[in-house]
């Protein structure tokens, strides 16, 4: 998303340095969606995939629409359009399969199983290969993998945001779903290297709470002691943060989003990075000690998320 979408002013030129460097690293599964950038984030993808494509799995997702007033985005998930989604965004990224393919949200118009049915056609058409669910509650999963096996489930997941904990990994593992956390640096958050008042004014964080005032100080306190941890154990504070996400359970892969091949060197890194049962209960401490972290969505944002 960040290449093309959200955080600033896009560097074409640095990220497809940046996703070869990804194939050098052996870093072969890719994740877009056909909102970012109005599509343009799949055509960006496509100049690398196209002579890469047996070394790379890629997924995309569909359902976000541009309102008529050019920017409100609303959920479509009826089978009408997901048949034209599909057959743009192959288009776009210039294959004729799609390995993982997600509903960006649950529609609470249209019924999860219908949904999720159509979606299983295109499984029969040869046009994708799994079935992937965004931000969907446990009950809609269960509901969904009823229907056709749901291979992963991709959620906002992080050292600060503990949504998942309730109900949603357990029965992941419980299905045999892979889960995928998205934002697993808490956007940026977690590195201790964000400066706030350096975000360009179209930056989607300036939108969201945990970036505003009231807020700042906390998570700011929060991610240098964070930080300091991370400097005793030898690791980049975003090593860290992924590799706690990486000892929540071994059917979780976190998806780190970067448009900078240094960046990217650094996340790899956290395979690396050894979590000791210490480890986490030192860094439970550290954000029981700064509680004021602020939601991670804005209202708005939070009509999409689905809750039934």
């Amino acid at each position: 998303m960040s290449m093309s979408h959200a955080y600033g002013v896009p560097d074409d030129q640095e990220s497809i340095a940046t996703l070869h460097y990804a194939l050098d690293l052996g870093i072969n599964f890719w994740d877009t969606a056909d909102i970012y950038g109005n599509g343009a984030n799949e055509e960006l993808i496509s100049k690398v995939l196209t002579t890469n494509r047996n070394k790379i799995f890629i997924a995309t997702k569909f359902g976000f629409r541009v309102g008529e007033n050019g920017k409100e985005n609303y959920f479509d998930g009826s089978p009408d359009y997901i048949k034209t989604a599909v057959e743009a965004s192959l288009k776009r990224l210039k294959t004729d399969v799609i390995d993982l393919y997600y509903a960006h949200r649950i529609d609470p118009n249209v019924p999860v199983e219908e949904m999720v049915g159509a979606m299983a056609d295109l499984v029969k058409e040869g046009k994708v290969r799994y079935l992937g669910l965004s931000e969907a509650s446990a009950n809609s999963v269960k509901r969904a993998h009823a229907v056709h096996p749901i291979a992963a489930l991709q959620s906002e997941y992080s050292v600060l945001t503990r949504d998942p904990e309730k109900d949603v990994l357990q029965v992941c593992k419980d299905l045999g779903i892979t889960f995928v956390p998205f934002s697993p640096l808490s956007r940026g958050l977690m590195t201790n290297t964000l400066n706030v008042n350096e975000l360009a004014d179209n930056d989607f964080r300036k939108t969201l709470p945990r970036y505003q005032q009231q807020y700042r100080e906390n998570n700011e306190q929060l991610a240098q002691s964070f930080a300091e941890l991370a400097a005793q154990k030898g690791c980049s504070p975003a090593q860290l943060a992924l590799a706690w996400l990486l000892a929540q359970g071994d059917h979780i892969i976190p998806i780190p989003g970067t448009k900078k091949r240094n960046k990217l060197q650094d996340n790899a890194g956290s395979v690396d990075v050894e979590i000791s049962a210490e480890d986490l209960k030192e860094i439970d401490a550290i954000v029981a000690r700064y509680p004021n972290i602020g939601e991670r969505y804005s209202e708005a944002n939070y009509k999409l998320v689905d809750k039934n």
